[in-house]
């Protein structure tokens, strides 16, 4: 295959991969700003932002707050201790490696339902707020994806540059913030944006232990989902949860090709 052939194989490939993720999305921006749209008619008979109006009025705008502060809390807490929990993995110094892994992996294998319904009762007796039990849990439930993340990134990054770095007379702080931060930037990103996704798309969590009391998007977009008629609504919060997670993960891809472009 000549070079001009495989730029354009790559960029139909880019193409096709653009249209999986933005199809589906066609019928949710047109019933967003429907006003009506009824059978047997391919686009709405009437435009509006009917639907906007009715998601503000439901509390769209707080629930938004909540869910980037949750997911934002998740991704806080849960990117440093999988961070540390990788190094430790990929070290090859730690006691067992294999059980160790076993129970960081050990929140992918139990049904979010059980550990809810479990630690819920839990959570009562010691007088945690559900706030705070719904963010340790998410927390928890991230910690599998955070890990093995950054356990690759620690497993391909060369102790050479810290020993260079030691050698000019860096500090262990130094060389933490000024070269393994600036050269595991990207997968620190990936790791904290899927951390980001698991508080931010949480539904069963968040119902069963926030009481009902901590009212995201997804509680809201279920609720709208459940009735009927208003299927412009739902399209408008449905948008709303979809965006912030596809700017995040922008941001996430732009991270990645400033440190390729960067390193040799």
């Amino acid at each position: 295959m000549t070079r001009s052939a495989g730029r354009v194989a790559a960029g139909l490939g880019r193409l096709l991969l653009a249209a999986w993720f933005v199809l589906p999305l066609v019928p949710l921006v047109l019933w967003g700003v429907a006003d009506r749209w009824s059978a047997p008619a391919v686009l709405p008979q009437e435009w509006g932002l009917s639907g906007a109006e009715d998601a503000l009025a439901q509390g769209a705008g707080p629930a938004l707050a909540r869910s980037v502060g949750l997911g934002g809390l998740v991704a806080v807490l849960a990117t440093p201790l999988g961070a540390l929990a990788g190094r430790a993995l990929a070290s090859r110094h730690l006691p067992a490696p294999a059980v160790v892994g076993a129970v960081l992996l050990s929140p992918l294998v139990v049904p979010p339902f059980v550990v809810a319904m479990g630690f819920d009762v839990l959570l009562l007796r010691l007088g945690i707020p559900a706030g705070a039990g719904v963010v340790l849990l998410l927390t928890v439930a991230a910690l599998p994806y955070t890990t093995y993340v950054l356990r690759t990134a620690y497993g391909a990054y060369d102790p050479g540059f810290d020993d260079e770095a030691r050698t000019l007379g860096a500090s262990p702080r130094q060389v933490l913030h000024r070269v393994q931060v600036p050269l595991l930037a990207p997968a620190l990103a990936a790791a904290a944006f899927l951390a980001f996704l698991v508080g931010w798309s949480d539904y069963v969590v968040t119902v069963l232990v926030g009481g009902g009391r901590l009212v995201t998007l997804p509680l809201l977009v279920a609720s709208a989902a459940s009735a009927v008629g208003n299927e412009a609504q739902v399209a408008a919060l449905s948008l709303l949860t979809v965006l912030p997670p596809v700017a995040l993960l922008l941001t996430v891809a732009g991270i990645g090709r400033r440190a390729r472009q960067v390193l040799p």
